[in-house]
């Protein structure tokens, strides 16, 4: 039968199940989801590790009322653009909320109307026709053109179609599916799994996110339909992503370089469930291994309000800030599974007394729930929640911050190199100062090179790079930043003062970069001339004075002709001098950090003839 043909006859099937249904529409032989009543959700009904729940339950109706029932071409088709781009037929990605839908109609709780609904079940059914027929013979997804095989729509399908059929075996639903369901499971792991599909392991190896999501997929459907063969696979798969998905500086390759967001909110948790699945003690060494890198590129703000992160070296997102206390929903809540086995890894995460306490506010919240927007209802979120949690105490995580390399010691230079990429990320800790910068090779077009972040132990962080050209620490000639490509670097880091020479590939711009104890020097020389572009990170309460006596308020822009200014934070004095009166500016932006928005990024930017000095003290 063919393909339309086939879907038009499963849609008339559908419509003879579900015939004399109250609320059925003849035109589509499904009947509509009914929508949640006046006040519906009571927050107070919600155990508190599952009110994450609350704003799916919400987009519930419409998003189960939005799947094509009357196009034979299109059947099952999750519409609306609720989840994942490009909105189209041929997007896998886009019907993985059939975990979402299936996950409602398996489970009863009493917040859940939804529960055995015979509704939701139907279009539960189209939703799941339309993705089963996406399949490639070869057992692969596409995302983004008809018949593609897709590492990522393959990767994360295989773990949202396992965990979707698990609940239809939970409700003892939809039989002749879930038989459909388990062939598309074996084949789909089948193609995964095999060392010598390139689409998944590829040379070199990239976007480890992706290829782990199918792994713990393909864990999950081994639990459910068990094969020794594949088994022994997967195991052998593990190994192999040890050993070529982790960058030897401790980061995970996505796609060749570092991201901040996708290591520790996306990599991190799918590790948690391949551990929570397995018993996989390499996921833990990973970990431990990534949690070490994770704590050199985390800047812990003194007051306790959170973190700002080296993200201008991020391969692909922009993750610069995560708050110390994240309430639900937290995608990179799973991930704590590993804090028991990597007492470290307590520093980044929200303490179990922070989410009770954000908890019971949000269940006495009288407020209606809000529902998810369109895009950000990632299944991911839900998808977790069976596999608990280990959040850290609040005594554990201020042990674990005392523990990080810069608040632990107050000298060292630590170079991690990749050699493999030519990456290297830099990271020196004075007596004044703290300091990171990046050399080599770029991995991404947003990556931003040199000098990336500069953190004092009483004001927090000072100068913090930018993935933008115009807000990143950098010098500028003819319009170009030198972070805007590669450097060339060589190092002296022994002593107690360390030395890096850097220049662009076309040495149109040499960077001389001495780090004392408690003075950083930056000697540029750029040809013909050239702006010193210096992102700070400015406090409502500090205070901002050029050399020429120019007070700058915080969120307001000055330009003067100065030799320095002086930057005082609490007990804390900064110096930034580059020896004679220049015109400098110093401009407020719109961008600022943490929830509490107080951290602002100011440019501060000085034009020269081709050589400037500047010497950043920490008084």
């Amino acid at each position: 039968m063919g393909k339309l043909k086939r879907r038009a006859f499963l849609a008339g099937a559908g419509a003879l199940a579900v015939a004399g249904l109250p609320g059925v529409s003849r035109a589509e032989g499904i009947p509509a989801v009914a929508g949640l009543p006046p006040g519906a959700p009571d927050r107070r009904l919600f155990q508190p590790a599952e009110q994450r729940f609350a704003g799916y339950l919400a987009i519930l109706a419409p998003m189960a009322n939005d799947i094509e029932l009357t196009d034979p071409a299109t059947y099952g088709f999750m519409r609306g653009g609720w989840w994942r781009t490009p909105a189209q037929p041929f997007n896998a990605r886009v019907q993985e909320h059939v975990y979402t839908l299936s996950w409602h109609y398996a489970n009863k709780r009493p917040w859940n109307p939804y529960a055995g609904d015979p509704a939701l079940l139907g279009r539960l059914d189209a939703a799941l026709q339309h993705y089963l027929e996406l399949q490639n013979p070869d057992g692969s997804w596409p995302e983004y053109a008809p018949g593609e095989r897709g590492k990522a729509s393959s990767g994360f399908g295989l773990g949202y179609l396992a965990k979707t059929l698990a609940n239809l075996r939970q409700a003892r639903a939809l039989p002749g599916r879930r038989t459909e369901l388990e062939v598309a499971l074996r084949k789909g792991i089948e193609w995964y799994l095999d060392p010598a599909n390139t689409v998944v392991w590829d040379d070199p190896f990239q976007y480890s996110n992706q290829a782990v999501a199918g792994l713990a997929g393909a864990a999950l459907t081994l639990r459910l339909l068990p094969d020794a063969t594949l088994s022994r696979r997967l195991a052998e798969r593990q190994r192999w992503v040890q050993r070529w998905g982790q960058s030897p500086a401790g980061f995970f390759y996505d796609p060749r370089g570092m991201d901040i967001n996708y290591n520790f909110e996306v990599m991190l948790p799918e590790l948690a469930e391949i551990y929570a699945l397995t018993g996989n003690r390499a996921m833990v060494t990973m970990t431990r291994k990534f949690t070490d890198w994770f704590g050199y590129n985390l800047l812990r703000e003194p007051d306790g309000s959170g973190w700002l992160t080296y993200y201008a070296v991020s391969d692909r997102t922009a993750s610069a800030a995560y708050d110390d206390v994240i309430p639900d929903p937290d995608r990179s809540n799973l991930g704590s599974l590993f804090v028991p086995e990597v007492p470290d890894l307590a520093a980044f995460f929200t303490t179990r007394e922070d989410r009770a306490a954000t908890r019971a506010a949000w269940a006495a919240d009288p407020a209606p729930v809000k529902p998810l927007a369109k895009q950000d209802t990632s299944p991911r979120i839900i998808a977790h929640v069976a596999y608990g949690e280990r959040l850290p105490s609040r005594a554990a995580k201020d042990r674990a911050i005392e523990r990080l390399p810069y608040l632990r010691r107050k000298d060292f230079a630590e170079l991690r190199r990749d050699e493999v990429e030519n990456q290297d990320y830099l990271y020196v800790r004075k007596t004044g100062y703290y300091l990171g910068a990046y050399f080599g090779r770029r991995a991404g077009g947003v990556v931003k090179s040199g000098t990336g972040f500069l953190w004092h132990p009483k004001a927090g962080t000072i100068i913090h790079s930018q993935q933008t050209t115009t807000g990143c620490w950098s010098t500028v000639l003819n319009g170009r930043p030198d972070a805007d490509g590669d450097l060339v670097a060589s190092y002296d880091l022994d002593g107690s003062v360390a030395t890096v020479d850097y220049r662009t590939a076309d040495s149109s711009v040499r960077t001389e970069l001495v780090l004392a104890p408690s003075v950083l020097i930056r000697k540029v020389t750029a040809a013909p001339a050239a702006t010193e572009q210096i992102p700070l990170v400015l406090q409502p309460e500090d205070e901002v004075v050029f050399t020429d006596g120019t007070r700058v308020p915080y969120n307001e822009s000055r330009t003067v002709t100065a030799a320095g200014l002086v930057l005082r934070r609490g007990g804390a004095v900064i110096r930034i001098d580059w020896g004679t009166a220049r015109t400098a500016t110093l401009t407020a932006t719109t961008r600022t950090y943490l929830r509490d928005q107080r951290r602002r990024v100011h440019m501060l930017r000085i034009p020269h003839t081709g050589v400037l000095v500047t010497r950043i003290e920490a008084v």
